[in-house]
């Protein structure tokens, strides 16, 4: 009998009965005391469950875990509010997972989770319909990409991309050494390394059409060489910073403005009638002016005079779009 076999037949046992006796447990498993009281060690310690000797009754019995009652699987052991936890974190990888790259691998594991809650005050289904997420601006991956090129990062192998890079109208071949997947703002996005450029490069991911494995080892780039050349500016689109934008949101703005982090390393300064400056490093303006569009009227861009401009000049030609319109 393996372990998970015994680990699986103490807990039916002790569910089953109020105590258990030590010499019903050895007969039942036909094992020695020794590696009994091993597997008793590693159910308490390891998988959290409370097993205890009551010398009064003469035998092992469930007690109550201080977190709340629990629940066990082969390998894994949960109380009931981690079970929920757990199936809340299923309904947004459904959500998130468009492209229904997740869900198949995962489905398994949450079949078992919603057969141990079934004690419990919610049922599984009821948690999955009381949670709800609404993506906004999606862009799924096409599958097969996204499967060679994540084999491609976890067995350490280049790739061969065909790319279609928006920002100049024109696509291309790549050779990568893919390094880390990111998911942002409802989009996945690779960090790789780009051999034709020599340098280190962010990939969206929906704008790969095409994807080989290449029989070579990739180019390793230390976690942090990542963190620090695509981590540190503002967005998706980031490198070191290079420059500090200073904004000033107005009162209406200001309110919202507070409870959102746009950069880690962000400074903000309230200012007079409840007004706010915000100050964010960047390196590429591309996202960053997307962010400050969307407030329109409510925000000033202070400094840097070449931000300042094109945010102007971006206003005035959306201006002219309705002044000129003759329909």
């Amino acid at each position: 009998m393996s372990q998970l076999d015994r680990l699986a037949r103490i807990r039916a046992l002790l569910d089953s009965r109020t105590v258990v006796p030590r010499n019903t447990l050895l007969s039942e498993l036909e094992i020695s005391w020794a590696t009994l009281k091993r597997d008793l060690v590693f159910l308490r310690d390891r998988m959290n469950m409370p097993v205890e000797f009551d010398r009064d009754a003469g035998g092992y019995r469930l007690g109550t875990a201080a977190n709340g009652p629990q629940y066990g699987l082969p390998g894994l052991w949960f109380n009931a509010q981690e079970i929920v936890a757990l199936l809340t974190m299923h309904r947004l990888l459904e959500d998130l997972d468009s492209g229904g790259l997740l869900g198949p691998h995962v489905e398994p594991l949450m079949e078992r989770l919603r057969a141990m809650l079934g004690s419990a005050q919610a049922s599984a289904e009821e948690v999955m319909r009381r949670v709800k997420v609404i993506t906004a601006h999606n862009r799924p991956v096409a599958p097969r990409w996204f499967e060679v090129l994540g084999s491609a990062l976890v067995q350490r192998q280049r790739a061969e991309i065909d790319y279609f890079t928006r920002s100049r109208n024109e696509r291309g071949r790549r050779e990568i050494s893919p390094q880390r997947l990111v998911h942002y703002r409802n989009a996945w996005y690779l960090e790789a390394w780009c051999h034709r450029s020599g340098a280190l490069r962010v990939f969206s991911m929906d704008a790969i059409e095409s994807a080989r494995l290449i029989e070579r080892r990739a180019r390793q780039v230390a976690p942090a060489t990542l963190d620090r050349e695509l981590g540190e500016g503002y967005g998706i689109y980031r490198g070191k910073p290079s420059h500090w934008a200073v904004l000033r949101f107005s009162a209406d703005a200001a309110r919202w403005v507070r409870a959102e982090t746009w950069h880690p390393q962000q400074r903000a300064t309230e200012l007079e009638d409840e007004r706010l400056e915000l100050q964010i490093p960047y390196s590429s303006t591309q996202e960053l002016e997307m962010d400050i569009l969307r407030h329109g009227e409510q925000v000033e861009v202070v400094a840097p005079p070449e931000l300042r401009e094109r945010i102007g000049a971006r206003l005035r030609a959306a201006g002219e779009v309705y002044v000129n319109r003759q329909d």
